[in-house]
């Protein structure tokens, strides 16, 4: 690593100063493109931070996963990542997600296409619709669950178009009644 302490080194009075450049070694130079060709080997997605000191206002949509410390109210849309919210975030907002979780406080309601799972010291305050649905021992919830198969339908609807698909069992037509 260059300083610039070491880049000007003192010589001998009435010697100009020259700069000494730093050696580069072969690794140092392909090192920015490793960590990201790693990345990309290891299937490893980029992660925003909102930091505890932020408040945001609206609406938040977003293309990467994210996790949130601050406070934010509205709505916010994350349909293809992961939105984790730290221990100290706290939302006040309608949230859409593939994956959400909680460690914070969440007041609203809450989908999630593929999980929602609320940690130990995690708290959500309205409806969840998500297919799988993890609440731990320590969590606060209240509210409603509706889990959703992926296809979009309920338990309920899977039921009846099943029994719908099926064969009707034929029926035997009354038989007239026979005169005496």
């Amino acid at each position: 690593m260059w300083k610039r302490d070491e880049a000007v080194k003192p010589t001998a009075p009435g010697t100009p100063a020259t700069p000494v450049a730093p050696a580069q070694h072969p690794t140092q130079a392909n090192a920015p493109a490793q960590p990201e060709t790693r990345r990309q080997q290891m299937g490893e997605r980029d992660v925003v931070n909102i930091g505890k000191s932020v408040v945001i206002k609206g609406e938040l949509n977003g293309s990467e996963d994210l996790t949130v410390e601050g406070h934010v109210e509205g709505k916010i849309e994350l349909r293809d990542h992961v939105l984790t919210i730290g221990p100290n975030g706290k939302i006040k907002a309608q949230v859409f997600a593939k994956a959400v979780i909680v460690l914070g406080e969440v007041n609203g309601n809450v989908t999630a296409s593929e999980k929602v799972d609320i940690r130990d010291g995690g708290s959500v305050d309205g409806d969840i619709v998500s297919p799988r649905v993890a609440i731990a021992e320590g969590a606060h919830f209240r509210g409603t669950v509706d889990m959703q198969r992926k296809g979009g339908q309920s338990q309920g609807q899977g039921q009846q178009q099943a029994q719908q698909q099926r064969p009707a069992t034929p029926s035997v037509p009354p038989q007239p009644a026979a005169a005496h």
